[in-house]
């Protein structure tokens, strides 16, 4: 319950130098100033603050997104970010009143699904999000490697360009892309100003980002020098590979690991990169996975409908959610021809679980089958969790390629 001293409201312009102090210091990081690139995609409508007396304490925003789920649709999400709680005023109910706030006005709105990046594991399963929705793959594989005999590499031409002339071309190819990748998020004017954002300070010692074209897709990625008198040893370090094709992918690759005067690739990419199974020697690549997007279900009536299903199922669910009431009891969950249907109903129930396992669960993520042994899901009527699992598990891993 939060301090009854405490209020909250939506910020306007002159409460932005405040709100970037409080979430640089929550942060342990410096304010970046009237120049900082997240601001022009900051919705001030969307953006609490709160405040004990007249001290801002709190901070978090919702930005306005679509994401693409399984079917190749695309659902409206809220994608919640910068949460903050300034120092010396934490336990007293901030992060709470800041999260039933988002959450009410989601649901009030009719925005059924919210979604964010924890920067602390152990913080918003409490608030009803789902940890483990996507996950990421730290890679790193030598330069140079050779594909096994049956990846073929086209002629196509790959160019390095401009910023200036990648950026139309990578909006087209990107947009089409994140449509059919589970996981990704539309993007307006100025997130790839954010996204891709390459001032000085953005670039952690690495050079500026290079881009690259093929017919199909782009990459782009920075270059960290290294090397002795043996010679160089650069490191490149891949911000984004978007490809329209399975072509498109072996060719922007193999320009890759060819790469002269470099020794190795870094890459965020999605746990089922099939680079792993391209290379000749799969044990060079080295991976370690990490949680990713956290996924929120706002509305169980609204949002389950919107994607579709791998196998048919009836089951009744028994849902628990503490901050959004109105998904809280027993639904029947019926899916036709991938096409699902969600009622509320009386029956007794065949599973149960909280609305953060839902959560996680919702793009093919989290397997339901796997939230059971880990007490998670508890299962009334035998088989319904293995139904449940595979009739939301997708042909591809969900993958969020960007943090917002």
């Amino acid at each position: 319950m939060a301090d009854s001293a405490l209020s909250i409201r939506t910020i306007d312009r002159s409460d932005v130098p405040e709100f970037q102090r409080v979430m640089a210091w929550a942060f342990l990081d410096e304010p970046s100033g009237e120049d900082s690139k997240w601001l022009k995609v900051l919705e001030h409508d969307r953006a609490h603050a709160v405040f004990d007396r007249d001290e801002m304490i709190g901070t978090a925003a919702v930005l306005t997104r679509e994401l693409t789920v399984p079917g190749d649709r695309t659902a409206p999400v809220g994608a919640v970010t910068v949460v903050s709680v300034k120092p010396g005023h934490r336990r007293r109910g901030v992060a709470t009143l800041l999260m039933e706030t988002q959450l009410h006005g989601m649901h009030d709105g009719g925005e059924p699904i919210a979604i964010l990046w924890a920067s602390e594991g152990s913080i918003y399963r409490r608030y009803g999000y789902g940890e483990y929705a996507t996950t990421m793959s730290k890679m790193k594989l030598p330069t140079h490697m050779p594909f096994h005999a049956g990846v073929h590499v086209s002629d196509m031409r790959i160019r390095q360009v401009t910023r200036e002339e990648a950026l139309p071309f990578m909006r087209e190819v990107h947009d089409r892309v994140r449509r059919t990748r589970v996981g990704w998020l539309s993007r307006v004017e100025h997130t790839w100003d954010v996204h891709l954002g390459d001032r000085e300070v953005d670039r952690g010692g690495l050079t500026a980002y290079r881009y690259a074209l093929h017919p199909e897709g782009y990459v782009v990625f920075r270059v960290k020098h290294d090397g002795d008198s043996t010679g160089p040893r650069h490191e490149l370090h891949v911000r984004e590979l978007v490809c329209e094709t399975d072509q498109a992918y072996a060719d922007l690759y193999r320009f890759l690991l060819d790469m002269d005067l470099a020794s190795s690739i870094s890459f965020f990419s999605s746990w089922d990169d099939p680079v792993l199974h391209m290379v000749d020697n799969p044990r060079k690549v080295v991976r370690e996975a990490s949680d990713a997007l956290w996924v929120r279900i706002v509305d169980v009536d609204r949002a389950l409908p919107l994607r579709r299903y791998s196998s048919d199922v009836d089951s009744v669910l028994e849902v628990e959610d503490r901050f959004c009431p109105w998904n809280s009891g027993r639904w029947r969950f019926t899916v036709r021809g991938g096409e699902a249907v969600v009622t509320r109903t009386e029956d007794p129930a065949d599973v149960s679980l909280d609305i953060a396992a839902l959560g996680s669960a919702f793009l093919g993520g989290a397997r339901l089958s796997v939230l059971k042994r880990a007490h998670r899901v508890a299962e009334h009527t035998p088989g319904h969790v293995d139904a449940l699992t595979i009739a939301f598990l997708g042909a591809r891993e969900p993958h969020c390629p960007e943090v917002f």
